[in-house]
């Protein structure tokens, strides 16, 4: 999104026009394929996508007419298997598409775009709002830890209860499509070995923001991990002098040895991160907590420890076992947020 966000705000200032197209899917109560967004520039070319296939075709030609009529609307399509499939829908059914024509003389959407971008950057909730009203596009918001932004139509008290960590969706003369855009928390991933390198841009694509913590230099280079927010190079010895982790944070421990697992899990579980998991075995974890507690970490602390990480899923290679550790915080965070 980063990407579509820059290249709209810079066609915006170089004075010309935007049509954003974006998924409202709708499966049962809960929104397939939501998120998928298209940016449509005056030349034909643009930027996003919202699956492919036939419907994005669709999509873009019916974009290219609101350069002429400028009129904001949403359109229903009858989705074949091929276009669920493009769509990454999990049932079939209808997909609701919204057309959104953005002048380059309207300051407030500019801005509107500008703290959106200036939002995937911070450790904080936020969420982009769309008003509908009798089925077509009213307006466009964000909220965030500051509250509602850029909204006259949106009532804060009707998308309050909408703010979760999946899109939602409500229909009637006026319903709203609520879209989460950031996520707040960071991960620490400790250890930048094979598994953290196939972890970490698996855990940026589900929206996390990630943080790589090494003692080892060419283990600690920005280049391996390009999906990370940052990379840190010093000793494990000294973590809590060095990060304060909050109880939005998450820590992912994957060092070279028991030791230094041990010495990262003492400090660790003296945090309120309220995730921590381990990779290893339980037979490993096992003697590692029974010296954790003889050094004086209370019981109740362990709670938080999910060790072996990840679901069980046969994992053996370092791909596979980078799926289990996201899908298991996948649905950490659902459940924490829901």
């Amino acid at each position: 999104m980063k990407k579509l966000l820059d290249s709209v705000i810079s066609v915006l200032e170089n004075g010309q026009p935007v049509v954003m197209t974006g998924v409202i899917a709708s499966s049962g109560s809960t929104p397939r394929g939501a998120g998928a967004m298209m940016a449509v520039f005056n030349d034909g070319s643009s930027v996003g996508t919202i699956g492919g296939g036939a419907v994005e075709f669709e999509a873009q030609q019916q974009a290219r007419k609101l350069f002429d009529s400028k009129d904001p609307h949403v359109s229903p399509y009858i989705l074949t298997k091929y276009d669920i499939a493009d769509l990454g829908m999990i049932c079939g059914g209808d997909v609701t598409i919204y057309y959104d024509y953005i002048d380059p003389s309207d300051s407030r959407s500019i801005e509107l775009f500008k703290h959106i971008r200036a939002a995937l950057s911070k450790n904080e909730n936020a969420w982009m709002i769309r008003r509908f009203e009798n089925g077509d596009l009213s307006e466009t918001a964000v909220y965030d830890e500051s509250g509602l932004q850029y909204a006259s139509l949106i009532r804060e008290d009707d998308i309050k209860p909408l703010l979760g960590s999946a899109p939602a969706l409500t229909s009637g003369t006026v319903g709203y499509y609520v879209e989460p855009l950031k996520h707040a928390g960071l991960v620490y991933v400790f250890g930048g070995g094979h598994v953290a390198q196939e972890l970490v841009p698996l855990l940026a694509r589900v929206g996390f923001t990630v943080v790589v913590y090494e003692d080892r230099e060419q283990f600690a280079r920005a280049e391996l991990f390009p999906d990370a927010s940052g990379t840190i190079l010093n000793d494990f010895s000294g973590v809590s002098d060095r990060l304060t982790l909050h109880e939005s944070d998450y820590a992912v421990i994957m060092t070279r040895g028991h030791q230094y697992d041990y010495e990262i899990l003492e400090q660790l579980l003296k945090t309120p991160a309220s995730y921590i998991g381990c990779i290893g075995s339980a037979r490993k974890m096992a003697t590692i907590k029974q010296k954790l507690l003889a050094s004086g970490i209370p019981e109740e602390s362990f709670d938080r420890l999910y060790s072996p990480i990840g679901l069980k899923i046969k994992a053996d290679t370092p791909a596979e076992i980078a799926v289990s550790i996201v899908a298991e915080m996948i649905l950490f965070r659902a459940q924490k947020n829901s």
